[in-house]
């Protein structure tokens, strides 16, 4: 009877110790270029696309390549494992996920912000008035 109880008690500590571990790794906090600077934790930063500097693709290593501003204003180049998101083009905004890397970020997830088709119009609703 006893052994029964000590190895439920092992299997119940054991998921508890994984299911915290596992949150506190998918527990990313947002932050600026600067912020990911300075840790060596996984971060997120909400930023625009700079159009100005051009995009490209490395096929060899399978990256895109890209630059982009934070909130603060400090650009970076971004590199991302991946394939460019279909509607990156018209994304209002970038949000990325992943490490500040010697002299660019290096990307696991790129979240882009798209402007919505159900927004009103501004100038609809003076122009009715």
């Amino acid at each position: 009877m006893k052994i029964k109880v000590i190895v439920a008690s092992v299997i119940i500590v054991g998921a508890l110790i994984f299911g915290a571990s596992s949150f506190l790794e998918s527990n990313v906090e947002y932050g600026t270029f600067t912020d990911a600077m300075a840790t060596t934790k996984k971060i997120q930063v909400n930023g625009e696309w700079v159009k100005d500097i051009p995009t490209s693709f490395d096929i060899d290593k399978g990256q895109f390549i890209f630059h982009m501003k934070d909130a603060d204003g400090k650009a970076m180049k971004v590199v991302f494992d991946g394939a460019k998101p279909n509607n990156f083009e018209i994304a209002t905004s970038v949000v990325i996920k992943g490490k500040y890397n010697k002299d660019y970020f290096h990307a696991s997830e790129i979240l882009t912000k798209c402007p919505s088709k159900y927004e009103a119009d501004p100038n609809a609703a003076k122009q009715t008035m």
